[in-house]
């Protein structure tokens, strides 16, 4: 049936090669660290939210918007739980989210490297690929440890993200020297930085709220979720969700700005209209304390004191202006995004290897015949929620398929 060399032993390479060797092919797995799937395990805060139940095409970003679904569509979230149940992993549902019922990353893992040895693949660890030259009739992979003939290849490096799991943007070196125009590579579900000092002193703050991020004047994403206050700015999920569009804008030397809506329920002049009537049933309260049980303190602290109200200045005392400026700063709490957090805590990137120069439905390279693509590597990230484990099934699956058909015919 030929031999499929995989290049990468991260989600997508570890299913690459499986479906592979299912298929009949001979499987060598090339990892460069000195165990594969080391970034599994942080995956869902250690328990591994491998893909959700909920599936569309915006769940997936990609320059190319409509490469990523017809990837997905040949191998789905139901798909992916029969595979894995199969291996003997029972999903539990949390919201759409599904997680082994272990509550355990190591246990997708674990199946994972029981498969590959169940399927003979074999599995080199420390070797690092530099190069993959295409041959009259096979193709060679140059290592740090010699020359590797395979009859396909599969390129599933990984991006930058959590470099020390071993995702260290290597692979698009690779690709690069094959002709592939690679996009700017950037942190993506990840932490905000921004420059105002006072978020030290609301450290530590959670509350639900809406995120708005905006480009020179243009709503570029937005999301609603707890809010995660830092001692340099934002972070939760929501923040996470519009991330890449931050990293994009900041990478063109944009200006951006994040708003903060602690009440996206009410309309303002609704909470206009909540203010004065909360104000009215307990008058004597100061401007302190008739926030006490809507926010958090540190927050409520905050907003008097860049209001600069004497903090024992009755309610009742405010007048409709500062009533107004306090509607203004929970919903229209404006901040400046200085940069997204490093390679090191982001969960993925956005860019990557450009998907026009990708095949949509087998993803060969459209430069190197017989060599192929999967997971982050490509121009393609997930929101948070399962998607970016879903994305590594799919396009490793549909990748390794594929190239064992390829090797099949040389």
């Amino acid at each position: 049936m030929g031999t499929v060399a995989v290049i990468g032993g991260g989600a997508s390479g570890m299913m690459a090669a499986i479906t592979a060797a299912q298929e009949g092919a001979h499987v060598l797995l090339l990892e460069h660290k000195d165990r594969v799937g080391k970034k599994i395990l942080s995956t869902g805060n250690g328990r591994c939210n491998f893909t959700n139940i909920h599936q569309e095409p915006i769940c997936y970003r990609s320059e190319n918007p409509l490469f990523p679904w017809g990837i997905i569509c040949q191998f789905g979230s139901q798909e992916t739980v029969s595979f894995f149940l199969k291996l003997g992993v029972y999903s539990k549902n949390r919201n759409g989210y599904l997680y082994p019922n272990s509550g355990q990353a190591s246990s997708v893992l674990d199946v994972l490297r029981m498969e590959l040895a169940r399927l003979e693949v074999e599995v080199r660890t420390g070797v690092e690929c530099q190069e993959i030259v295409r041959g009259k009739k096979h193709l060679s992979i140059r290592t740090g440890q010699g020359m590797v003939r395979a009859d396909a290849v599969i390129l599933c490096a990984g991006s930058r993200a959590m470099p020390s799991s071993g995702s260290d943007g290597s692979g698009y070196d690779i690709a690069e020297k094959m002709g592939h125009r690679i996009l700017p590579v950037l942190p993506a579900l990840v932490q905000l930085r921004c420059r105002e000092e006072f978020f030290k002193s609301i450290a530590g703050v959670r509350a639900e709220g809406t995120v708005s991020v905006f480009a020179d004047g243009q709503c570029l994403a937005r999301d609603t979720g707890e809010i995660q206050l830092t001692a340099y700015g934002i972070s939760g999920i929501p923040v996470f969700q519009v991330s890449r569009y931050v990293s994009q804008a900041l990478h063109q030397k944009e200006k951006v700005t994040a708003v903060l809506d602690f009440m996206p329920d009410f309309a303002p002049e609704q909470l206009q209209a909540f203010l004065r009537a909360r104000i009215q049933a307990q008058p004597e309260k100061t401007a302190e304390q008739f926030l006490i049980g809507l926010f958090h303190k540190k927050l409520s602290d905050l907003w008097i004191r860049l209001l600069k109200l004497p903090r024992n200045r009755r309610a009742c005392e405010l007048t409709e202006e500062e009533i107004t400026a306090f509607v203004s700063m929970i919903k229209d709490f404006r901040v400046t995004v200085t940069s997204a957090n490093s390679y090191e805590q982001a969960q993925v990137c956005c860019g990557g290897v450009d998907t026009a120069g990708i095949n949509p439905d087998t993803l060969e390279s459209q430069y190197v015949p017989g060599v192929f693509f999967a997971g982050e590597i490509l121009d393609v990230d997930g929101m948070c929620g399962g998607y970016n484990l879903q994305w590594a099934w799919s396009s490793g699956y549909v990748a390794g398929k594929a190239a064992c058909r390829f090797a099949s015919k040389v």
